[in-house]
């Protein structure tokens, strides 16, 4: 099967050009299953069929910029609908906050149907074609990303491809018998096979959820569930479920969301005997929806959720002639980025900015200080041993500082899967708790407030110094607080994450244009810092990167260079001042303050930095 006569022109030129290579890798997987693979074409043309004007304008438009996400014009903003504005009509109406923040990238939160009480913040999803009831509906979810449009911003939803809800319709089913439905799942009649997975496949939550399979006593069966108990991982060994996920993928594509973020996507195949992360077909499932979102929708774009080391992270972007992934998460740098807040220690965070300066700069990374979920602590341990770090006593030091355990520490958060035995655990906080403004306020100490305030704007510096799409965490911009209220929630209070999920407080917001403010000065410095990066081609993703020496292991160095333009900037992860030396004469100007800079070195305030934009 070719194309259809019946098929539009514009469809049969994408699918021609991508049939052969989509043919290939299908057939490959699905033992040259061709009657699937002639529903899964024809499903295509359905989706293609569906899509509004408005989106097809715009994926005409990007397939003529196929990298306009490069640019360093974007900033992001991840948000939960409910927290920021009770449902999607509220969002609407809060559009004209977002665009004022400086933002064109709205990454929201999982709102598809998932049960209340077991559902992973929305990670658990019931139905794939349906919103949670009390955000609203698919319609609202429509009418929002085509007013974002018209607004210049884009829409990022993740996409859980990984498993179901157990109360999905499939699920439901095979749980009542039904032979298919179990074939979407993985199904045991007893132990002896689970038992083979567990000796090879690692525990993602030891603590909370340890195991990877689950007894179902109401049909005496055995499932796969890699996450939770109610989250069953599906079987994309069955071409059955790629064919209806796809379905599902390009159904929210038609919705107008434009950043389909792939969850979880390194666990999706599995086989016995390995540990089924990051094997070879997981590559072909994601080059094939790759391939298909190029033919149906081309204006969007697929966002990798890879939390791995860098080695494991590239790949999903494939290759210049396959490619896979648009974008993934620099996991690595924010991880780093919090162990050089706690070290004061910038040898680690050097490393990793040289690592990914010597990828391609076609690979878009997002960058982010905060996310909706804790802070990992995989650190690369081989590299600081040399340094007499070693993981289980450093990880315990990282926590210690961090919850405000450590002596002079004046971060404060919560641990996440706190296991002893292994002296491991993950950490939940705001960004603003972290770096201490929570503590200042406390103590009505203006010093450590003013110290604080300045570590929260200079990290807010590093991450948009970065290449790739800087991503802001709802609520860092007015500084908001931990939220401990999660305490007295029953629902809530198992899940340490809650610390830094609380709802939008708008009467900070209401502080955001008064620099007197905490509110006010973290607020006007974010949008001075998005300005600066947006006028200055040097903060593409397409400019030179390399660290600098700066004979200070308190203080990282960057040089950005393109075209005409050269930056230099410094970051002071110390409480004291200190001096930075560059590599020879710098003469230019301080973006940020706007002061003449000359010489061989500067002198950087506590938790301070400098973005020095060079003169020719």
């Amino acid at each position: 099967m070719r194309s259809s006569v019946n098929w539009n022109k514009e469809f049969v030129r994408r699918f021609e050009q991508r049939y052969d290579e989509l043919k290939w890798l299908y057939c490959e997987t699905y033992n040259n299953d061709m009657q699937a693979f002639s529903w899964l074409c024809n499903s295509l043309y359905d989706y293609y069929h569906q899509r509004n004007s408005a989106l097809k304008k715009l994926d005409r438009e990007r397939e003529k910029t196929p990298f306009w996400y490069s640019t360093n014009s974007l900033v992001g903003m991840m948000m939960y609908v409910d927290n920021f504005s009770d449902d999607l009509k509220g969002l609407k109406n809060k559009i004209d906050y977002i665009k004022e923040s400086g933002v064109n990238y709205l990454h929201l939160m999982p709102l598809l149907k998932s049960p209340k009480d077991r559902s992973d913040g929305g990670y658990a999803v019931a139905d794939f074609r349906r919103v949670q009831p009390e955000l609203g509906t698919m319609k609202d979810l429509e009418a929002l990303t085509a007013d974002c449009h018209k607004n210049d911003i884009s829409v990022c939803l993740d996409f859980v491809m990984n498993h179901t809800s157990e109360d999905h319709a499939w699920a439901k089913a095979a749980r009542a018998g039904d032979e298919e439905a179990r074939k979407r799942y993985f199904f045991f009649d007893n132990w002896d096979i689970p038992f083979e997975f567990e000796r090879t496949v690692p525990q993602v939550f030891p603590t909370t959820a340890p195991g990877n399979f689950t007894y179902l006593p109401d049909c005496d069966k055995v499932v796969m569930t890699t996450f939770y108990p109610y989250q069953w991982d599906l079987n994309y060994g069955n071409c059955v479920v790629f064919n209806d996920m796809v379905g599902n993928m390009l159904s929210l594509a038609n919705r107008g969301i434009d950043v389909i973020r792939l969850d979880a996507v390194p666990y999706i195949w599995k086989e016995l005997g390995t540990n089924c992360r990051n094997l070879p077909r997981v590559h072909t499932l994601v080059r094939m929806m790759r391939i298909i979102s190029e033919i149906v929708c081309p204006s969007v774009l697929l966002l990798g959720e890879v939390v791995m080391e860098p080695s494991k992270v590239a790949p999903y972007f494939g290759t210049p002639e396959k490619p896979e992934c648009h974008m993934l998460y620099n996991v690595t740098t924010m991880a780093s980025t919090w162990h050089t807040v706690a070290t004061k220690d910038v040898r680690l965070l050097n490393r990793q900015m040289e690592q990914l300066s010597a990828l391609p700069k076609d690979y878009v990374f997002l960058n982010y200080l905060r996310c909706h979920d804790d802070i990992g602590w995989g650190l690369d341990y081989d590299y600081l041993s040399g340094f007499g770090m070693k993981e289980v006593p450093h990880k315990r030091f990282l926590n210690d500082y961090f919850t405000g355990k450590f002596e002079g520490s004046r971060s404060r958060g919560e641990l996440y899967n706190d296991d002893e035995s292994l002296g491991d655990a993950r950490l939940c906080g705001t960004t603003a708790s972290l770096c201490g403004i929570e503590t200042a306020l406390a103590d009505n100490d203006s010093e450590k407030l003013d110290k604080a305030l300045s570590f929260d704007i200079t990290l807010h510096a590093y991450m948009l110094t970065q290449s790739g799409i800087p991503v802001i965490y709802s609520g860092d911009e007015v500084a908001q607080l931990n939220d401990y209220s999660y305490h007295n929630d029953p629902d809530k209070l198992a899940d340490s994450r809650y610390l830094h999920r609380g709802k939008f407080d708008w009467s900070l917001a209401e502080n955001r244009k008064d620099t007197k403010t905490v509110q006010g000065r973290i607020y006007q410095s974010l949008r001075q810092l998005e300005d600066i990066r947006k006028s200055h081609d040097v903060f593409t993703a397409s400019a030179d990167l390399r660290t600098l020496d700066t004979g200070n292991d308190h203080v990282l160095g960057i040089h950005r260079e393109r075209k005409n333009e050269r930056l230099y900037a410094f970051f002071n992860f110390s409480g004291d001042t200190q001096t930075a030396f560059f590599d020879g004469v710098v003469s230019g100007r301080e973006l940020f303050s706007d002061k003449k800079i000359s010489g061989m070195s500067a002198e950087l305030p506590p938790y301070g930095f400098m973005w020095i934009l060079c003169e020719q």
